[in-house]
């Protein structure tokens, strides 16, 4: 019994540390998830979904160069992203307190999730960014619209031009 609870308890631990290394493909069904954002209040990805368009970044850790570049893209094209009626999800396996201080410093106006028990990234398939380094989640993106992956940007990530990527890729959905 003790060796059927150690495996069970390793088991456990290893799904919550270790993200899947398999990034949901083009045509697959978006995960209909809830999740926490940076003030602790529950995010319905699916209700996300419905209101149009929606862009699920994940990103390494807030407040890093590449992270906060990657942000400010989205930020500073906004205006054009919602006249576009994309909505827009950050992610990354920081806790609560780390998304919030990391929004206010740069004034983002769309929820960062706190993916600190990795479900979110496991969902999308998001692998580590280094193997064996649990929280820290490769850069990825994905477009869902009608509850399905429409596009996805799983290698060479932008940062300064993501918010410019996402856009041309919504000027061609129907």
């Amino acid at each position: 019994m003790k060796l059927l609870t150690t495996i069970l308890t390793a088991a456990t631990l290893t799904s919550l540390t270790f993200a899947a290394d398999a990034p949901l493909a083009v045509g697959a069904a978006a995960p209909e998830i809830t999740a926490k954002d940076q003030d602790g209040k529950a995010v319905s990805f699916k209700d996300t979904y419905a209101k149009g368009v929606t862009l699920v970044y994940f990103y390494p850790k807030a407040d890093t160069k590449g992270c906060t570049a990657q942000g400010c893209s989205l930020r500073d094209n906004w205006k054009e992203l919602t006249a576009k009626g994309v909505q827009v999800l950050g992610v990354s396996g920081d806790k609560a307190e780390a998304q919030k201080a990391f929004r206010d410093k740069f004034t983002f106006p769309f929820p960062l999730i706190a993916d600190d028990d990795g479900k979110v990234a496991a969902a999308f398939g998001v692998p580590l960014n280094k193997p064996g380094v649990s929280g820290i989640y490769k850069r990825t993106s994905f477009l869902v619209k009608g509850g399905k992956i429409v596009w996805n940007m799983t290698d060479k990530t932008t940062t300064e031009t993501h918010a410019a990527d996402v856009l041309k890729v919504v000027e061609g959905l129907k």
